[in-house]
């Protein structure tokens, strides 16, 4: 009868076992840190794509810094303007005075009509002129009624009169100013 070791087989197997089950280990070993490695580079990647998000987020937001600075800044130039539209509005609004009896004159003033006086002494005004016919000088008594600021509007004089070779009217109107407050005059003091 043979007898047969079966004993280095087995040794041989277990031999061969362990070889492959080193051999995997390694293989999953390497694997696993090859799939890390692969997932370390995937997130420093992600990482770095997010740090340069967040800095060129942070120099949208300086820049819009910088424009909301402007705007801000144009925002109290243009508060500032309109408090001066405002002031300028109220003293249109409360303009009194010479210079607004005068522009409203200006305007009572027809074409081809021209003053030569004008004077005002307390509430009353008296203003000449020539004009090239009496409908004008009518015109111009009207314009100076409806102006609002003069009242009692009368014709003193009209008369022809030649100016450089040309016949022309020669008027003279008196009137009253509307909302006068008519001052005494001052009296002097002694001393």
């Amino acid at each position: 009868m043979i007898k047969i070791n079966l004993l280095p087989v087995r040794a041989v197997k277990k031999k061969e076992t362990a070889k492959q089950q080193i051999s995997i280990l390694l293989i999953s070993v390497v694997g696993v840190l090859a799939i890390a490695l692969a997932i370390y580079s995937v997130t420093l990647a992600k990482i770095s794509a997010a740090k340069d998000e967040i800095a060129r987020s942070e120099q949208e937001i300086q820049r819009l810094k910088t424009k909301i600075g402007e705007i801000n800044n144009i925002k109290k130039l243009q508060a500032e303007v309109k408090k001066k539209l405002d002031v300028l509005n109220q003293l249109r609004k409360e303009k009194t005075g010479p210079a607004s009896r005068l522009a409203k004159l200006s305007d009572a003033v027809p074409d081809k009509l021209w003053l030569t006086k004008y004077a005002e002494t307390g509430g009353n005004v008296s203003i000449a002129g020539v004009a090239p016919n009496e409908d004008l000088i009518a015109d111009f008594m009207r314009n100076l009624h409806a102006s609002g600021e003069f009242i009692n509007v009368e014709l003193m004089v009209s008369e022809q009169t030649v100016i450089g070779g040309e016949k022309l009217k020669k008027f003279e109107v008196t009137c009253s100013l509307k909302n006068v407050n008519k001052e005494e005059p001052a009296t002097p003091q002694k001393k």
